[in-house]
């Protein structure tokens, strides 16, 4: 069962990668490895690009109880985000990777797989936790089929709940049966609308069910489609499931693709919740309410890039977050 925490330290204010740790140094921590969209920024072709860089979305969490890393989902920019992680918490042996958690199938979020086999760290047997059809789609496709009968990775298939899509208001919301890890930590996904074409689209919810729990949830096509498929969800009701949400904010608004003449991609047709669109569905909750969600999956067009822009202001004037690559948040 997942349930929310009393509190948590330091959720309020992310600790940059590069700040010395003040006091006991944190036996759980999230660090944001990447924030950006499946393809970074600059962008291929768009090399002119000044703006802020940006890593693929990923997380990272430390288990300094039982001493392990775990990954949530395996990006292009792996190698510079393992190094990342490598500083803030050296591996114990090897690449120090005990568990990748995969969304999906689109190359922001799997591509990064590709470096565990003999032509990069001919890895051995790194746990893979993926949904049947992504499990299916890796075991029946090269080149990931080869890291499996080479065993670079071993794929756990998490299988699908005997509740599809239950209400919210009971232990039995999952919709998958739960991994768990050791040390009490158990992690839940949770199918979500989104272009399915090789997998399912899932986030994963982590929780040490006596203090901390949080959900990564980097895509989904709207949440009205998700409370079509679950009567009984809400948005509000999720929030107040879990202590921590980096959730997707893919585009900022409906016009992020016009130019000044009006004139660009119709986004009618790249349904993710703009990011005004979730802040304005969660804007009556309570303050520790918003101050839950950190937003995540950023376009390279998305302003909420630059930290200094007036929609990344008005974010935080707003009572949200806006993920950083760096981030660290204790769990303690």
């Amino acid at each position: 069962m997942i349930r929310a925490a009393a509190a948590l330290v330091a959720l309020a204010g992310a600790v940059p990668a590069n700040a010395a740790e003040p006091g006991p140094q944190c036996q759980r921590e999230i660090v944001v490895l990447g924030a950006g969209q499946d393809a970074g920024a600059p962008q291929i072709g768009n090399s002119d690009d000044d703006g802020p860089v940006l890593l693929p979305s990923s997380l990272a969490l430390i288990d300094r109880t039982e001493g392990k890393r775990y990954l949530f989902d395996a990006t292009p920019a792996i190698t510079q985000q393992l190094a990342m992680l490598d500083a803030i918490e050296p591996p114990q042996q090897g690449l120090g990777i005990d568990g990748i958690f995969l969304t999906h199938a689109h190359i922001g979020h799997y591509f990064g797989l590709a470096y565990l086999g003999r032509e990069a760290a001919g890895a051995q047997n790194v746990r893979v936790y993926a949904m049947p059809r992504m499990a299916d789609f890796l075991r029946s496709n090269g080149p990931w089929n080869q890291l499996v009968e080479l065993e670079n990775i071993r794929i756990v298939t998490v299988p699908h709940s005997s509740w599809k899509f239950p209400p919210l208001d009971n232990d039995a919301w999952r919709a998958s049966e739960p991994q768990f890890l050791g040390a009490g930590i158990a992690a839940t996904a949770l199918p979500v609308p989104h272009r399915d074409e090789y997998s399912e689209t899932v986030g994963w919810v982590l929780a040490d069910p006596e203090s901390w729990s949080f959900l990564y949830l980097p895509d989904i096509d709207s949440w009205s489609e998700l409370e079509d498929r679950m009567p009984d969800f809400t948005l509000e009701a999720l929030v107040a499931k879990v202590d921590l949400v980096f959730v997707d904010a893919t585009f900022w608004d409906d016009n992020e693709l016009l130019d000044e003449n009006g004139v660009g991609r119709d986004m009618s047709e790249i349904p993710h919740p703009r990011v005004t669109e979730t802040m304005d569905l969660l804007q009556d909750l309570p303050g520790e309410e918003r101050g839950k969600i950190r937003f995540i999956h950023y376009n390279h067009t998305n302003p909420i890039r630059d930290p200094d822009s007036a929609e990344s202001k008005q974010v935080v004037e707003r009572g949200f977050t806006v993920a950083r690559r760096g981030d660290r948040i204790c769990l303690d």
